[in-house]
Order: structure tokens, then sequence, then C-alpha cells
């Protein structure tokens, strides 16, 4: 395999002895692998028959607060499609909960707030969170995986980012413009900053305590956060994302900062944390490394591309990774989640064919 951009030091039997269970957090620490490493967002999802089994019986969040069901649903993708990481089953709403925000999921639009966030006085009106005893169901299905994977591959855990959470309990559902959101920021910054305050510190006290429960990488969700442009990011997101980097730093655990449609929005996400940063199919991956420079990178296939062919998929997946030229740090996945209506046969041929490809 040729790797490019970086020397690195060969290490004969480190490379022969090296096995699914390495590549996702040595490709995390821009280390050398046998083959790329793989994984999918929304791994576990209603493409699976199997889940979709677990889901006629228990909807949503019943799974996520059962352990044995959230290792059930966790570990399904790890067995049926070869992939080379293990992300614990959950939902970004969760730790909002403890903090006074009721919410319904509904399964055609997403999470649903009944006391969305308007003003100062709502601000104050939250709790503080404390993870092992609010949250004690996700630390346990965390501990149930990690047992029962046996090391066969690491586990990631996640959050939503400071602004995706914020995003959703001001607009109170999913948003296509996040009118609400943007005018907080600007026509009420005082109790933007209050809010961001409070996000960024339960979103770091929540992944210390998934990594203290078990996870191997840990990555931050900021999945709406392309709505914004540089300058404000810059001023209302990236103070709290840093901040919940710098706190998990001390940890030494891989940490991953994902994003959609954030190619304006690169450099400074780097500049806010994480040893790899998520990328989706808006921006070539070759030209997303070049601006990011050194440092791993994840991504970043369109997640329709798996509706189409065969040969399709071949074509576009054999482009990210001549792009990526086997550069150290290279984590192939999805822009965003698998959709529901990916055939799971074009999946697992995926896998396959990321494992399989050689690089000249």
């Amino acid at each position: 395999m040729r790797w490019r951009g970086r020397e690195i030091e060969r290490h004969g039997d480190d490379r022969r002895s090296m096995s699914r269970k390495d590549r996702f957090l040595r490709a995390c620490k821009l280390k050398e692998v046998d083959r790329t490493p793989i994984w999918l967002m929304r791994q576990a999802g209603r493409y699976l028959p199997e889940y979709r089994r677990l889901r006629e019986k228990h909807n949503l969040l019943t799974i996520c607060k059962t352990p044995d069901l959230c290792a059930e649903a966790t570990l399904l993708p790890v067995r049926k499609l070869g992939v080379d990481a293990a992300i614990i089953f959950a939902d970004i709403m969760l730790p909002l909960e403890p903090m006074g925000i009721s919410f319904r999921i509904e399964e055609s639009l997403g999470p649903v707030i009944h006391n969305p966030i308007s003003s100062l006085a709502d601000i104050d009106a939250l709790h503080s969170i404390k993870p092992k005893s609010d949250l004690w169901f996700v630390l346990e299905g965390i501990r149930l995986v990690r047992k029962k994977l046996e090391g066969n591959v690491p586990l990631i855990g996640f959050s939503g980012a400071p602004f995706t959470l914020a995003s959703y309990i001001i607009e109170g559902k999913p948003s296509r413009d996040f009118t609400r959101t943007k005018e907080m920021m600007y026509a009420d910054p005082e109790t933007w900053h209050q809010l961001m305050k409070r996000l960024a510190h339960v979103v770091s006290s929540y992944l210390r305590a998934q990594i203290e429960a078990g996870v191997q990488a840990v990555q931050l969700f900021d999945s709406w956060v392309g709505c914004l442009g540089p300058q404000d990011y810059k001023e209302y997101v990236f103070p709290y994302s840093r901040q919940v980097f710098r706190y998990l730093s001390a940890t030494n655990t891989p940490t991953i900062h994902f994003g959609t449609g954030t190619a304006t929005l690169l450099e400074l996400m780097k500049e806010a944390g994480g040893d790899v940063i998520g990328v989706d199919w808006r921006i070539p991956i070759d030209e997303a490394w070049k601006r990011l420079g050194d440092v791993g990178i994840q991504g970043n296939l369109d997640p329709a591309v798996l509706l189409a062919s065969f040969e399709v998929i071949t074509a576009s997946a054999k482009d990210i990774l001549q792009r990526a030229s086997g550069r150290l740090g290279h984590i192939f996945n999805l822009g965003h989640g698998v959709l529901p209506n990916t055939p799971v046969e074009n999946v697992i041929r995926l896998v396959k064919l990321v494992h399989g490809y050689k690089y000249e």
C-alpha cells in the first residue's frame, strides 16, 4: 500500500499482526493500518431486517433506555456487516430529558419538543445533570456492549454538539432554515450564550462519563451547524465546541468532529478540536484534506449512492479511496447516516469493497 502525505516508520511484525480490532483506533491516531477502516453512521437502523423486527416490539427510546436492547441493536451491524467499529445505540436527545426538556420522537419527523426554550427564564429553569445517575442506562449499555464485543472491534460513544442540541430545543422540531435559532443568536445573544454554556457543560460531562464506562472513541455530532457561515460559527458556536474537546483531551481518547454542509467551516472545526474531522459528500475528500492538513478525515460517500446499482456504488467508493490515496488517518464512512430504504446487500458489499481495495 502506498502512503502519502506523511513519512511513517514501518513496523514489519506490527502490521502483519494487525486485525479488525486495531484499524479504526490506529487510523484515528494517524497510524499505519493494514486496510482502510470503515464504519457507518446509523449503521443500526431500519434498513436491517433484524432491527425492524426489534422495532416491531419496542419503540426507539425504549431500546435506548434498556441496556440489553441497546446492546442487541449496537451489535447487529457489527455481526452482519463486518464493520471495524461499533457505535453505541442511543439518541442525541437523551441528555436533554434530565435537564427538563420534554420531547417525543415522531417516526416521520424526528424529535418534537414539548417545551421549547425561548427566554433566559427558560434556561434558568433547566436542571444540571449527573450522567452516572440520570443516564445510567447508556453507561450500562456501554459496559454490556464492551463485554459482548470481547475486544473484537472498538466501541464509539457520541453526543449531539451544543449547537445542534440548541437548534432542536429552540425550534421545537427539526428545521430547514433554523429561523428561531438564528433569531436568538442575533437578537438575544445573552440568552444564546447562556444556553450554549449549559449545553457545553452537559455534553462534556456526558461524553466523559461514556469514556469512563468504556467507549474507546467519541464523536460529536454537529449535524445542523452547516446552516451557519464562518463568522457566525466563530462567534456563536466555536467557543463551546472547543470547550467540549478541551475537556475531553485529558482522557487521551480519540475524538471525531462531524457536521454536514460544513465545507466553509472545516478549518474552524479543526481549530475547535477533534482528532478526526467528518466531512460529507459536498466536498471532495482530497480537497478537504488539503485544507485541513495533518488530521484524520472520516467520510465521505453520499448515503443516497447506496440506493443505486453496485456499479455506481463501486465507482463512487473507489473515487473516494483514490482521492484519499492511502493517506494515514482515512476512515471510510458516509457523509451522513444510512437511509432506511438502503438494500442491506449494498452495504455488505461496500464494506467488502473498502476492505479489499488495493492502493497502487
